[in-house]
């Protein structure tokens, strides 16, 4: 017993390792906007190009809710979830063990036995230390619960290839989008350390469609079904003001999607750039063009990410190595201090708002499936830039002396330098 419990612990420890590696160390694709479009980005005509490019369907009449932190958004999802009267859909990279996963499956089961369709679909290297038992309650009510990529044989292959979505779906009519999934960490800290800093959105309307889209795609790759129930899709008019589309990204499906967005936003930028992200490691094509916002067009631009309370020491370590070229152009960067910080935005010019699991990372850009709300809505913006600027007055701002006192740093300067000096 304790030999198969070593070999497993070691085969996870193997994968873990490949996953972290090629996360820093995959194929970098160029990204380069020549010319931007001349028309204002919220313009119809950038609107539909924005969509186009992203293959994605422009839907307006949307309400949208920002949901601050943990102790906000878990209430209203099992709220949600303790109405549903057709499906709950919800895929997630995280779903841990603790209390408010047990407040999860209470909820789901009751609503199963009651007789509404749930599924899910959890991805099985990120929530490997929760077991099939713990969703038993839900499972003997009629629930369904799906692992995508196990360790199957004929999954290997595909083992690098995680679902990092945070998606809830109930009715086919509210959506839940963000990068926060189920775990204690969300919800009331984690032994000594805080409550993590989170925003999850709340979507009412037409967009809903997209969203059970991207969640359909990957419940055909693990049970075998085209989602067709009834009541899972809604096709109404909405009465709300946000205009809006969802952006999916998977390698099997061109995971470059979520990158022209970001891309194109940031090209496209005439006065701000707030960019909040948990792990922040932009190849040379993305820092290029958000030093160049700020460099060449006098752009406003603030990145935050997380300070000496983040999760992953080496990724925060790598990510500070990439801020010399970005702080001499211009380019405002904080570290978050009171906890760590996994908000997941990206605000322009107080009229777009980007949302949703993707990290500013080679692993979200390229590998993982991914699931964006892009949103065209002031209101939203603002409300969104409003926390920004509130967790910037509890982060440090990085000064670009400070950072080059660091030996370390000075000799990354130097090799990038030469790299691009290539380009």
């Amino acid at each position: 017993m304790y030999t198969t419990f070593l070999v497993l612990a070691i085969i996870a420890l193997a994968l873990q390792t490949l996953i972290v590696f090629l996360a820093f160390f995959g194929p970098e694709l160029p990204y380069r906007i020549p010319r931007p479009p001349a028309a204002p980005i919220d313009s119809k005509y950038f609107l539909d190009l924005l969509a186009v490019l992203t293959d994605a369907q422009v839907h307006r009449g949307n309400r949208v809710e920002v949901l601050t932190n943990g102790n906000c958004f878990y209430e209203a999802e099992l709220s949600a979830i303790g109405t549903a009267e057709h499906s709950i859909h919800l895929e997630a990279y995280i779903f841990h063990k603790g209390e408010i996963g047990k407040r999860f499956v209470m909820a789901l089961a009751e609503r199963a036995r009651a007789g509404v369709p749930v599924k899910l679909v959890i991805d099985y290297i990120g929530s490997m230390s929760t077991p099939r038992s713990y969703f038993k309650e839900l499972i003997e009510a009629g629930g369904q619960v799906k692992w995508y990529h196990s360790l199957r044989p004929d999954l290997i292959p595909q083992v690098n290839n995680r679902t990092h979505r945070e998606l809830l779906l109930v009715d086919g009519r509210l959506g839940f989008i963000g990068g926060a999934g189920i775990a204690d960490q969300w919800y009331k800290g984690h032994k000594r350390h805080p409550r993590w800093r989170d925003t999850v959105l709340c979507v009412e309307g037409p967009a809903v469609a997209s969203l059970q889209s991207v969640f359909a795609q990957n419940w055909l790759r693990v049970a075998g079904e085209v989602l067709t129930q009834a009541d899972a899709f809604w096709f109404g008019d909405g009465d709300g003001n946000s205009t809006a589309f969802v952006v999916n990204s998977t390698p099997a499906a061109g995971a470059t999607r979520a990158r022209i967005l970001f891309q194109m936003l940031i090209a496209s930028a005439r006065e701000k750039i707030y960019i909040s992200t948990p792990y922040f490691l932009p190849d040379r094509s993305a820092r290029r063009a958000i030093a160049q916002a700020a460099r060449d067009r006098n752009v406003q631009v603030k990145i935050l990410t997380p300070g000496v309370r983040s999760d992953h020491a080496f990724t925060r370590s790598s990510s500070r190595q990439l801020y010399g070229s970005l702080l001499k152009n211009g380019v405002e960067i904080y570290e978050y201090q009171p906890a760590m910080i996994h908000v997941k935005t990206m605000m322009v010019d107080d009229m777009w708002a980007v949302a949703g699991s993707t990290n500013f990372d080679h692993r979200s850009f390229e590998i993982n499936d991914e699931v964006n709300v892009a949103i065209l809505d002031p209101d939203v913006t603002k409300r969104l830039a409003k926390d920004f600027e509130r967790d910037l007055e509890q982060s440090v701002p990085i000064r670009y002396e400070e950072w080059r006192r660091t030996a370390r740093y000075r000799v990354f300067e130097r090799v990038e330098a030469l790299f691009q000096k290539q380009e």
